[in-house]
């Protein structure tokens, strides 16, 4: 039998060779070659008496071609120069590479942002906003390990709460007015009643919503007045999932002991929310008021999903590990946990109003706030996420939510690992969950003349041409043009821009608040009025009016 370690020692010890032992080699092969070819330049009669035939001479003197070439390739192995040795990999650095990395990357561009704090896990949120800050972070990873013993991490965390708590709400409660005022004749599908603004504060000294949109957003940058500036996570260092109360009186497991949900349960989607199927119209809210769970998705729809849809529903209901919440001591729960599964937050294929961080960017303080989209009419949507290339439901339903796109903390805690065909099986599930029934829309998302109210009517017409709504929200297609824009908010507050967003689509926007990316945007007056002032479009208080009631009849 073959052995190879000995071959292997020998390939080493050539390898390890000194160079003057090449040098040997080759004037050793030199030296035989030429007493060959002394002895190839006899004559005829000569190599004859030899036994030399004119064949074995043209081998004889390949061969000593060949090893004349081989040891050439040996002597032309070179030692690296000396200003050589810190190349990486000996090969080109590239044109502009600076000598010291570490003290270039000190000198990023941050815009006159102040560069971002120092935030391990569990520190309370700067003062301020987020929004001022800006640049890079200290690394792109995180660990599963929390420095300090489970039991004293969870004391801390727990002692700091309540005062982690109050600065959430006074942030929120110095920009509106949290009194859940609604209108109890303007409900969600299943009748809880919207909420109505606008919540914002007018700014002191300004008479009304029209004078302040009258204002230029120098101004209004000025004056550092701008209601509707970026939300935060009220504890962004840790972040994640971060679950409403209406959703953790009934899933205490989901309860963290470090931070509490910061905006009231009334500015929030109904709780649980209708399911409608593309292909059951006639059953209508195929749930009928009951959360879909993995106890008891199987009974509920075992005879109207095919089974592929039933598997994908399967795998939507099913809890798995996250960053946060796992059964290892890297966790916000007091008990271990089993995870959320994509229902904890996308309860019912809608929304509970959980928020997360959108994990797109680094470090955390970079990220935003992401409140949770509805997965109603995804069928009808090339872009399905906030800022990433997301373009199919398969894709959609096996991307890396639950570690925060942190690929390593997915290892280290053990999380995820679907195959293709499972994430198609969510996707072919998500491929039929509807928007809700709009009878007052045509089949082209007008609305019908002889059911629609005045109002809405003059709505629509605002929306079309003077609002300029129509513009990134077209009808006929769901009411998203299926891009991204920038709104530029940033020209009204000094702060950190934030690019280009994807457009969400507004088929039964009334179901879904608060609204916008972030969920600053409470109620559909607020909306109205922060797009009035961001497209400076004008619109005097009857004019906004009417467009809130178009936006409730979507």
């Amino acid at each position: 039998m073959f052995d190879p370690l000995p071959h292997y020692e020998q390939r080493q010890q050539r390898a390890s060779r000194p160079r003057s032992q090449d040098k040997s080699a080759l004037n050793l092969v030199t030296d035989r070659s030429c007493r060959i070819c002394r002895d190839l330049s006899v004559d005829g009669s000569d190599a004859a008496a030899r036994g030399l035939t004119v064949r074995a001479r043209i081998a004889i003197t390949v061969g000593v071609l060949l090893a004349v070439a081989f040891a050439g390739s040996l002597s032309a192995r070179r030692v690296p120069a000396a200003d050589e040795a810190d190349q990486p990999l000996h090969q080109s650095e590239g044109v502009g590479n600076p000598p010291d990395l570490d003290a270039w990357r000190q000198l990023e561009q941050r815009d006159g942002l102040a560069p971002y704090p120092f935030a391990p896990p569990g520190a309370p949120n700067p003062t301020g906003g987020l929004f001022q800050f800006g640049g890079s972070g200290g690394t792109s990873f995180g660990g599963p390990d929390l420095g300090v013993p489970f039991v004293e991490w969870r004391s801390s965390m727990m002692r700091q709460r309540a005062a982690i708590d109050a600065a959430a709400r006074a942030a929120l409660e110095a920009r509106f007015a949290l009194d859940c005022r609604t209108d109890p004749h303007a409900t969600m599908s299943r009748g809880k009643p919207l909420p109505i603004g606008p919540t914002a504060r007018l700014p002191k000294g300004v008479a009304s919503w029209e004078a302040y949109a009258a204002r230029s957003p120098d101004e209004i940058r000025s004056a550092d007045d701008f209601p509707w500036k970026p939300l935060d996570h009220p504890l962004q260092s840790t972040a994640h999932m971060l679950f409403p109360a209406q959703w953790t009186r009934v899933h205490g497991e989901h309860e963290r002991f470090d931070v509490g949900f910061d905006l009231p349960d009334c500015y929030l989607p109904e709780f649980p929310p209708a399911l409608y199927l593309t292909t059951h119209l006639e059953m209508g809210d195929v749930s009928r008021g009951v959360e879909i769970t993995y106890a008891n998705y199987f009974n509920m729809f075992n005879g109207i999903l095919t089974p592929e849809q039933l598997d994908g529903l399967r795998l939507l209901v099913t809890p798995f590990q996250t960053t946060w919440f796992n059964v290892t001591h890297h966790r916000v729960t007091s008990a271990p946990s089993q995870g959320v599964s994509c229902f904890s937050c996308h309860v019912n294929g809608h929304t509970n109003g959980a928020i997360e961080l959108a994990p797109d960017s680094r470090p955390n303080y970079a990220r935003l706030r992401v409140d949770t989209p509805t997965m109603r009419g995804n069928y009808a949507q090339i872009l399905l996420s906030s800022k990433r290339s997301i373009r199919t439901m398969d894709h959609f339903s096996e991307i890396e939510e639950y570690f925060d796109g942190d690929t390593t903390l997915l290892a280290a805690i053990g999380g995820r690992d679907l195959q293709k065909a499972q994430s198609n099986h969510m996707g072919d599930f998500n491929s039929i969950i509807d928007f809700p029934p709009a009878p007052k829309l045509d089949p082209l998302n007008r609305l019908i003349r002889s059911a629609a109210t005045p109002g809405e009517l003059r709505g629509e017409a605002i929306f079309l041409s003077k609002g300029q709504c129509a513009a990134c929200h077209p009808p006929v297609s769901h009411f998203t043009d299926q891009t991204m824009h920038d709104l530029k908010a940033e020209r009204f507050y000094p702060g950190r821009p934030e690019g280009p967003i994807k457009t969400f689509p507004l088929r039964g926007i009334k179901d879904s608040p608060p609204y916008l990316h972030d969920g600053r945007l409470l109620t559909l007056e607020d909306s109205v009025e922060f797009f009035n002032i961001v497209l400076d479009t004008q619109l005097d208080a009857d004019e906004k009016k009417d467009l809130v009631a178009y936006l409730r009849a979507l």
